[in-house]
């Protein structure tokens, strides 16, 4: 299977720019090609997606990498049926994934992963390489037609994992009791990955990208801390 993705959890980390902490394997994930596909949906914030391309567009020049927004075209699924690249930034899951679906380009990003095609998504665009974004960490403002996403790998991911211990005086729950509430009704793997880590996958070979580890969710397990750096490709298969 020649997948060739890079799933970043969050495009920006402290104390550095957009993208500076991935730039190297945005570089090798997008060897030789000259033009990508931005999918400006998630809109952080509420930013247009004309000014959210602009800022991507801005980063990927640094790289001699064009990019045109997928709202851009007349013809959505012929955009991405046609793409040498695609990457799909942050801001929020339910409203990304809901464009998506109207587009009518949610099997098709699956099928043009796993057929190789360079995809790299931060944050809600992680989100939707999974198999559902049911573990997304925002509010829920729209209403997709199915939260079943890309399914580009075989479990859900859960970015922006706090790397800290919750706070003892907060009565509300953590992290690991909302995924706990997930797998009371869902039975997917959940590959929770913090700030400044990374997943980079080619074929069925999956390496944690970072110093810090990750943590595995299955349902009615313990958690399990992955190590940084560490080789993840047994969760492919």
């Amino acid at each position: 299977m020649p997948r060739n993705l890079l799933l970043v959890s969050s495009s920006k980390c402290h104390p550095h720019g957009y993208l500076d902490h991935c730039a190297d394997q945005m570089q090798t994930l997008f060897a030789g090609v000259d033009e990508i596909i931005f999918v400006p949906y998630a809109r952080p914030g509420g930013m247009s997606h004309d000014d959210y391309t602009t800022v991507a567009r801005d980063r990927f020049a640094k790289l001699n990498i064009g990019v045109r927004g997928l709202h851009e075209f007349e013809n959505a699924h012929a955009a991405i049926s046609e793409a040498k690249g695609v990457f799909i930034g942050g801001g929020n899951t339910f409203v990304l994934l809901r464009q998506l679906y109207e587009d009518n380009v949610v099997e098709l990003m699956g099928q043009r992963i796993a057929d190789g095609m360079p995809y790299m998504g931060t944050s809600a665009g992680s989100n939707v390489a999974g198999l559902s974004i049911g573990t997304s960490n925002d509010m829920p403002i729209v209403h997709p037609p199915s939260f079943d996403a890309f399914q580009a790998v075989p479990f859900n991911i859960n970015p922006h994992f706090p790397r800290t211990a919750p706070d003892p005086t907060h009565m509300g729950e953590t992290r690991d009791d909302r995924i706990k509430e997930f797998h009371f009704f869902n039975k997917q793997p959940v590959l929770a990955i913090c700030e400044d880590s990374m997943l980079r996958i080619e074929g069925n070979q999956m390496q944690l990208i970072g110093d810090l580890d990750a943590y595995l969710f299955n349902a009615n397990e313990p958690r399990q801390t992955l190590s940084g750096g560490s080789d993840l490709s047994a969760l492919l298969t």
